[in-house]
């Protein structure tokens, strides 16, 4: 009968004389997806790269006399 070839191709005859009205519309919308699609993975590789640029966060630590075991014990002794 038919190979996969011969359909797809009767397919896509019939898909541009049934849709010729409507197959500007879609190729442009399909054009303006693919821009979008390609300007977020771009926006999403640059959100990576400036995280080396940004110093290092800062790490702040208790002093060792602020540590709460000393003063547990400072409170339990007076008792």
């Amino acid at each position: 009968m038919f190979g996969i070839s011969e359909l797809a191709l009767i397919l896509i005859v019939v898909i541009v004389l049934i849709g010729a009205k409507k197959l500007p519309d879609l190729v442009r919308s399909a054009g303006k997806a693919t821009r979008i699609l390609k300007s977020e993975a771009k926006a999403m590789k640059a959100d990576d790269t400036p995280a080396a640029d940004q110093p290092a966060p800062r790490i702040i630590q208790a002093a060792p006399a602020d540590a709460p075991h000393k003063a547990s014990e400072a409170t339990s002794g007076q008792g």
